[in-house]
Parts: C-alpha cells; structure tokens; sequence
C-alpha cells in the first residue's frame, strides 16, 4: 500500500491541466473528502486519467493490482474492516466484469465500494474500436446506483459536475443501507496530461473554495429521522443564525397546507422572502398572511439589476427543482450562495450542481422546528432584506397591473389572471409543462382562498395531461381545471372518451397557438427557415378542437376576450361533464406581451436595492 504523503503533485494545478485530467482530479478529490479511504488500481491505458489523479490526491492510500477479481476483493475487505468507502479503478472492456463477484457480495454485505470504470467515448462504441463493450448498467441491480459519465468537457460546470458527482457517489455508497455504486466515465485522447489548446479550463474560483472548506464534501446527504435529530438541527441552526442574507425558494410540492404555513411562518419570523411557485402551494392560502412569500420572483430576478443587487448568503430549498431559469441561475451564480435541500427522500435534484446538502427528512417538522429554535433567539438577519424583496413585490405586482389593463387582447397574462380569478376555494387547477406553467409561474397572482395546484414535473412532459387531469378529478378534487396548451390537448384527447364513460367533470382550458409556441422562446427560432423552423418545431396542426372536443362527448366554448374567458369559467365549473374552454392565442404576439412586461417589471426595479 503506497501513499504520496511528501511527493510533489502529478497533476498541475487544476485550471492548466487538460479536460481529462482536470475533471479526473476534482473527481478523486472529492472522493477522498467525502470519505473514501484507500483506491485499489489496476493498470490500463483508458483509465491513466483516474490513476493519475489518484496518485496526485493527499491522503489517498492506494495500491495496484494486475487482477481485477483480486483487487475488487482486496477493496471489499478494507471496507468491511474500516467500515469506509474503497474505490475500484479499471480499463475499459473486459476489466470492469471482473469486479461482479465482489460486488454481489458487497451488495448483500452492505460493504461501500465506488467503482471508477474508464470507458471508450459514444462514437467509438459499438464500432469495432478494440477493449470496447457495452458497460452500461453493467453490474445491473448487483450496485445501489449508476452514472453513465460523459467525456469531460472544459469549464467550471465540468469541474462542478465532477466534485458532485464524486460527494453523491460516496452518498449513496453509504446509504443507508451501504452497497456498491458504479460510475462509468468515458475519456477521449489524449489520455495523458498534456494540455491541449482547446483544454483552457477558468478558475474554479467560489467552485474551489466552496468544495473545500473545513474539508466538508462538495455535497452532503444528511440522513437522519423526520425531526433531523440532535446534532443536525443544531447544524441547520447555525446556519441559519450566521447568515445575514437567507431566501427560501420552494418548487414543485405535496399539496399539505400544513406545509405551507409551516414554511410561510418560518419565513416571517426568521426575516426571509419566499420565492414560490404556483405548485409549491404558497400562492394561495390563509398563510398568506404571513407577508414574506413572494409571488413574482421569477420576474424580480429576471430583472439583472436587481438580482445583482440582492444576492443570498445562504438558501434553503424545499421541494422539486424550480421551474423558473432566473431563479435557477440566481441560485448557481459563480459566486452563489450556499444552499440546503430539504427534501423528505434525501433526493439529488440539483442539476446545476450547487447543493451543499440534502437533508433527509420531513420538510414540515424540520421547518417548525427551525422556526420554534429562530422565534425564542432571533438570527442576525439584514433588517432590510426582507424588505427590499416585498418592496419589488409590490412595485413588480403594480406594474403588471398597469401594463394588462391598458391591453384588451386576450393573452396568456390576462389568461392566468381571470383563470385564477375565477376559481373557487377548494379547487384544483392542473397546470401543463410547456408555457402553461412558465405563463402561470410569472402571472398568477396570489390569493388567500386555499388553491391547489398539480403538475407532472417529474418527467417534465406534456403526454399524458388530460388523463392525469381526469384521474385527479376521479378521485374527488372537485372542481378541477385543467390549463394545457393545444398540442398537451391533441396528445391525449382521447381521454375525453373515458371521462365520458366514467361521468367525470372537468374543464379543460386550451391555450391554442396552432403548434409548439414554446419553441418560439428557443435560441433555434432565430434561425427561422435556415433550419425549417415551421417544420421541425413549431409544427401547426391546423386542427379544429372543438370538432374533437365534440365528437368525444365534451362540452365546447370558444372564447376571445376576458369577459367571455369570465363567463366560460364560471359556466364550466357547474356544468356535467368534460367542458373544453378554447382560448386562440397569436404566439408572436404572446411573446411580445412577454417582453414588454418582463421590460416593464425591469424598468420599475431599476436600481432597487442600491
């Protein structure tokens, strides 16, 4: 067993070594911080990059072994006896298969072993390149999780992909319950560590610092019962008590109202904003009260001036990924803030990359116990941080109203506001992927009628939407509405056929912009004809949806202005059956509404905060 405690480093410094190298090193770093122990090497010409990077990486005990078999054992062994993580580095082809037996034995033993299997790129597999297979999925269920990695590629997003990749691997390795995990990593040439003109890597800069301090992995998983536990809570804490700028951003979740006000109260006594989206639940309800939940972030921060001027120390995520990109990309800025997930599975969902840790447990226990801890010893939070954000709240809120009662057409901002208008307390409204949801994150208002609001976004796709809407309605959320663009209706309009035959009700809300509007939001849609942009993209369909509509039993209103879209509303929420409210829209016209607000909210929020 060698250890290269003393030697100079193999690698050059991470930003002047070649993708490979780079995105290899930050990888085996990361291994090590998270809590791997000891690395057993077997010699390959593919895998040079993750040997190398092993022999540059401090306090990594490694060793090399000419047998695959021997060596998988040999990890196995130090595991079980160490009760920490080994790694396992091999070529590809044949050498990673004979890893199998100890890993079937790791697996039932629950023994944590990482393995690192060097991989030929896509274009050469399945082509005759020679010590090619397929190694995907190769250990099947004999390993607790699999990555497919693909070839490195230059920049800080690699090197942060490879620190949380590494963090997550350890995570799962560990469990509970422990087991083995694969990560196969594909390289191109060259292997070796020259630099290649194209290679240039930026300076990690935050990334850097950020992974390394108080040699804390890149990304935790913090697992532990509902209540977090002694030692955790305490941890959340302090970061809460510590930081002077903190946010809470909520995504998509559970419809518990519970929930809800337990996340709006900690926010009003801890001093914090809460950028909410429509199905997080925090948009509408009695805890509205509780005056720290935004209803507009996506627009405030689409707003760079005042993003750059309000940026968060530490952010505390709860629920699945946000839907808006400028709530996103605020969160994984260079120099961004830290941030917690708060999720009751302990999931990864963080595919920027930016997570400091994933706290396993109940989101509703967790932030009543946080609030009971921050209401008797008060954080030192920014006393106006809290106040910046309601202030461009309300400035945001009043600029829009200005802007939508100056435009009589019927578009998707006047669409969401009278949809929401009209609904009633204890409905459900059905949102669609697409620009039904992006249009419903920046233009729903708040209320404090209980609203609640599904959505499938764990595929992000629109197929499937009416029969989701349908089995909802089945099973007792009453009223229900669905807001779906034309083709989510055209994908599963047949489900029509079965609300008929089971006597459902719904109304279905059709946005119809003949075809894929979204796309029209696209960098591609620049290239116009160039790229057959009709054809390929936005493809019209021409299709008379009220024909359809009929000829599956639906009821069917056409509606061209707010008055009509009113009345359609309240008319379908009574009527039997499936009543489809088709609202044409000019998405060029959408688009251009889309920017003069976005322009207008900006205008009204310059040089806020400074």
């Amino acid at each position: 067993m060698e250890r290269p405690a003393g030697s100079a480093p193999v690698l050059p410094p991470v930003e002047r070594s070649n993708r490979n190298h780079a995105f290899a090193a930050s990888l085996l770093q990361e291994l090590q911080r998270a809590g791997v122990a000891h690395v057993c090497i077997c010699p390959g010409s593919r895998s040079a990059p993750l040997a190398v990077a092993a022999l540059a990486t401090p306090e990594l005990a490694r060793s090399v072994h000419v047998d695959e078999r021997s060596a998988a054992f040999f990890a196995l062994g130090f595991a079980k006896a160490s009760s920490r993580p080994a790694a396992l580095v091999c070529t590809s082809g044949s050498a990673p298969a004979h890893f199998l037996p100890a890993l079937v034995e790791a697996r039932l033993a629950k023994v944590p072993l990482v393995v690192l299997s060097a991989d030929r790129p896509p274009e050469l597999r399945d082509w005759g390149a020679p010590q090619t297979i397929d190694q995907g999925q190769l250990f099947g269920s004999q390993v607790r999780w699999f990555a497919e990695v693909p070839s490195p590629q230059t920049g800080t997003e690699a090197l942060r992909y490879a620190r949380a990749l590494g963090a997550r691997a350890v995570a799962e390795a560990t469990g509970p319950p422990a087991g083995p995990v694969h990560l196969n990593l594909a390289f191109r040439e060259p292997l070796d560590p020259r630099l290649q003109p194209e290679d240039f890597l930026q300076p990690e800069g935050n990334e850097a610092a950020r992974s390394g301090r108080c040699g804390r992995p890149y990304t935790e998983r913090w697992v532990c019962d509902s209540q977090l536990g002694a030692r955790r809570h305490a941890q959340l804490v302090d970061l809460a008590r510590k930081h002077r700028r903190v946010a809470i951003v909520c995504g998509p979740m559970g419809a518990s109202p519970s929930l809800a006000r337990a996340v709006a109260r900690l926010a009003r006594t801890a001093g914090w904003p809460v950028l909410a989206e429509p199905a997080s639940q925090l948009r509408a309800g009695g805890h509205l009260d509780e005056d720290a939940v935004l209803v507009h972030g996506q627009l405030l921060l689409q707003a760079s001036d005042f993003a750059a001027a309000h940026p968060p120390d530490w952010v505390l995520r709860i629920g699945a990924l946000p839907t808006g990109k400028a709530v996103r990309s605020w969160l994984a800025s260079p120099a961004g803030p830290r941030i917690s997930l708060l999720d009751g599975d302990g999931a990864f969902s963080d595919p920027e990359h930016v997570v400091s840790e994933v706290i396993a447990a109940d989101p509703e226990a967790v932030c009543g116990r946080l609030e009971a801890a921050l209401r008797a010893d008060p954080p030192a939070a920014d006393p106006g941080w809290l106040e910046a954000f309601r202030r461009a709240e309300e400035r945001a809120g009043a600029a829009l109203a200005r802007m939508l009662a100056a435009e009589p057409e019927l578009l998707p901002a006047q669409v969401a506001r009278t949809l929401f208008a009209g609904l009633p307390a204890g409905a459900t409204l059905y949102l669609a992927s697409g620009m039904a949801i992006r249009d419903a994150d920046d233009f729903l208002p708040a209320s404090r009628k209980e609203v609640r609001v599904l959505v499938n976004r764990g595929a992000n796709g629109i197929d499937g939407l009416v029969s989701s809407a349908l089995g909802a309605a089945a099973s007792g959320a009453q009223p229900l509405v669905l807001w779906a663009g034309d083709l989510a209706f055209l994908h599963d309009f047949a489900a029509l056929l079965t609300a008929q035959r089971l006597g459902l009700r719904a109304t279905l809300l059709v946005g119809n912009d003949d075809g894929g509007a979204i796309f029209g939001h696209l960098p591609i849609a620049g290239f116009g004809e160039s790229v057959a942009f009709d054809a390929l993209f936005r493809v019209r369909h021409g299709h008379d949806l009220g024909a359809l509509a009929r000829a599956c039993g639906a009821g069917y209103k056409r509606v061209t202005s707010r008055s009509q879209l009113e009345r359609a509303l309240g008319e379908s929420l009574t009527a039997p059956g499936v009543q489809v409210v088709e609202v044409p829209l000019d998405p060029a016209a959408a688009r251009e509404q889309r920017r003069r607000l976005e322009a207008a909210v900006a205008a009204e929020l310059c040089g806020e905060g400074r």
